[in-house]
């Protein structure tokens, strides 16, 4: 379970370690990622959210928070293949962003938090002199239960 008070204060300072404040708007939209940090969700998701706390916030400004978050690594921007750019929380307790199965037929998303690629990693660093920073997995295909018609329709994280 996330700890949001702990997350909220690593994060602050975070932002304020690169000349950031947390306003009480970012704070609201930071806390609403935390609340649905298995969701992915989108910009226009985490405004809907948001506004249901702070109806004052305007969807700019969801974006404008959003990318500034990316661009400081405490979100991934990504896109699972529907066109729709999705924001996942990256963890401190892991060194790169975690992996996604993606399912093809229900849309179910399945976190991989182990990082699965060490070992890829040392190889390119030995055989091609390239350090990897950081690196991101996404698996796309079909559960089995779906293939048979019983989807699985569900987000969960795997350790």
């Amino acid at each position: 379970m996330l700890n949001i008070t702990a997350e909220t204060d690593r994060i602050n300072r975070h932002l304020m370690a690169n000349g950031y404040k947390l306003t009480t708007q970012r704070e609201i939209i930071l806390r609403v990622l935390l609340e649905n940090d298995m969701d992915h969700l989108s910009a226009e998701g985490v405004f809907m959210l948001v506004k249901r706390k702070n109806s004052e916030i305007g969807l700019a400004t969801v974006y404008r928070t959003l990318e500034l978050l990316a661009e400081l690594h405490v979100v991934e921007k990504m896109n699972f293949g529907d066109g729709v750019a999705r924001y996942d929380l990256r963890g401190e307790d892991h060194e790169h962003m975690h992996h996604h199965l993606i399912c093809e037929k229900c849309g179910s998303l399945t976190e991989i938090k182990e990082d699965w690629l060490l070992e890829l990693e040392q190889r390119i660093e030995r055989e091609y002199g390239f350090i990897v920073t950081d690196h991101r997995l996404d698996f796309t295909g079909n559960y089995q239960s779906c293939s048979k018609g019983e989807c699985k329709r569900t987000n969960k994280a795997v350790s």
